[in-house]
């Protein structure tokens, strides 16, 4: 069967009565979800394995997709309401959507996350469907060198998330890299920084840090800060409306981030969380104006937005085409396949195109019902800022709460929860920003599992990282985007 001859098989698939149901059930339940700080899709997807056994596949497995992209989709509201990220994916949103929030512009926010949502998510299924079995075999080209360049040029951009001390932005990456360490060496098995504490034999979990250095902090500030005056509008939703010179201004970073969040979603490990910090990363290096983010940029809120949502959707390349599950989300779609009879890999397309096809097909329409819910939800979503301050702090710890002890039902991840908390007002009191311990914690673990790899390879020789075309590229991308800044700053003193 013909690319052309799969698409109108998946437009047959997703445009059926059944087909757009099941479409609409999962972006529902996926967007509903992506709301609700700690608990992702991961949790969703795991739950409803059970539930959907003894259904068609493909109904099955498009609803399934349906939550993925949905929790994505809707994962920025509470990092733009609440600095509470509701998954991984949309901790790069809260830099700039949560500062909107706070001046008033909360509905512009969630209104500019909505629609880069709806490009990113959009234009990558187009892509997905253009490029799918191409970018298959990009996607196995990349070996651990590769790998090991790709996430050493993201950690040069580590300075670009730092609005103050670039020195204290380097601390705060360091500890980062000091954190992901703690556990179990997966290629030694050697136990390190675990103290004998057999809950740290496994590491500890992004988003117990994510909410502890984020919503926790920001409980912690609001209840000392009482009386702070940046908090004055925080109640306030303002106008959902987008003027033609900020959604021109939006269309650049939505543009591009779309075409990048979507190769890096292509890349089996990457997934939305580094696509997002990524997308920030990029648009604050080439921006006329870098100063404006952390302050409440529109380009801020619109290009991780974009590039998650982008990224979301080529994590299935490797899954359908391959069979290798890209992010943690697609390996529970991959246990979800693999339950439901389906064998994901090269011969799916071919064997069983309705459920190829099907899936990329019902994204379409998932991207329209997201957008369709979520623009005229935003005045009802958007009156959490009415709450009394003293209950939505209480409602932002509960969350939480519930979100940490859904992920492990480990009342010690709690404490975790509480440790970073503490730390991340220490840090925001002395001025050490939190996105380079973040991004270092993210990139830390796979950079040394694929560094460890290729030394493997090589019998130790660094030679591999320039002997391979892919690496090198990077590794040169990686210095030049070290030493523009230097440049730059060299020139301006020079003037």
């Amino acid at each position: 069967m013909g690319s052309i001859e799969g698409i109108m098989t998946g437009f047959q698939v997703a445009f059926s009565m059944q087909g757009i149901l099941y479409v609409l059930i999962g972006v529902f339940v996926g967007t509903f979800i992506g709301m609700m700080p700690g608990l992702g899709p991961i949790s969703a997807i795991a739950v409803m394995i059970p539930i959907t056994f003894g259904m068609d596949p493909t109904s099955a497995l498009v609803m399934m997709a349906g939550v993925y992209y949905g929790a994505i989709f809707g994962g920025s509201t509470s990092s733009i309401l609440l600095n509470a990220p509701g998954v991984s994916g949309t901790v790069a949103t809260s830099f700039d959507g949560y500062p909107m929030a706070q001046q008033g512009k909360a509905g512009k926010a969630l209104a500019i996350a909505a629609i880069s949502s709806f490009v990113g998510g959009t234009v990558s299924v187009v892509l997905l469907m253009l490029l799918a079995p191409v970018l298959s075999s990009v996607a196995i080209s990349f070996g651990p060198p590769a790998y090991f360049a790709l996430m050493f040029m993201g950690l040069t951009a580590i300075t670009s998330l730092s609005e103050g001390s670039t020195i204290k932005a380097l601390i705060s990456a360091v500890v980062g890299f000091m954190v992901v360490t703690i556990g179990i060496d997966a290629q030694t098995g050697t136990q390190r920084f675990t103290f004998g504490n057999v809950n740290l034999l496994e590491g500890l979990d992004f988003l117990v840090i994510a909410l502890g250095l984020f919503a926790l902090a920001e409980v912690c500030s609001l209840v000392i800060n009482r009386k702070d005056l940046s908090m004055e509008n925080a109640h306030k939703l303002g106008s959902l409306r987008i003027t033609k010179k900020e959604f021109k201004e939006m269309s650049g970073p939505m543009t591009r981030q779309s075409f990048l969040g979507f190769i890096l979603g292509v890349l089996p490990g990457a997934g939305a969380t580094i696509a997002s910090f990524i997308a920030y990363i990029t648009e604050k290096k080439i921006a006329k104006h870098p100063e404006e983010f952390g302050k409440g940029s529109i380009k801020g809120v619109a290009a991780p937005e974009t590039a998650n949502n982008a990224a979301t959707s080529g994590a299935f390349v490797p899954l359908l085409s391959l069979g290798i599950p890209g992010s943690g989300t697609t390996a529970v779609m991959l246990g979800a396949f693999l339950v439901l009879g389906v064998q994901p890999g090269p011969l799916l397309m071919t064997d069983r195109p309705e459920i190829f096809w099907g899936i990329i097909a019902s994204m379409y329409i998932g991207n329209v019902f997201l957008l369709i819910l979520n623009l005229p939800l935003i005045p009802y979503i958007a009156k959490v800022l009415k709450i009394p301050r003293p209950l939505l702090i209480s409602l932002v710890i509960m969350f939480s709460i519930i979100g940490v002890y859904a992920i492990s039902f480990n009342t010690f991840d709690l404490y975790m929860l509480l440790l970073f908390g503490v730390v991340g007002f220490i840090m925001r009191l002395y001025a050490f920003p939190a996105p380079p311990f973040i991004l270092a914690f993210i990139l830390g673990g796979m950079m040394e599992q694929a560094f460890r790899q290729s030394l493997t390879i090589s019998n130790g020789s660094l030679s591999i990282f320039v002997q391979e075309p892919i690496a090198l590229t990077l590794l040169i991308i990686a210095f030049l985007s070290f030493i523009f800044p230097l440049i730059k700053l060299l020139r301006k003193r020079q003037a």
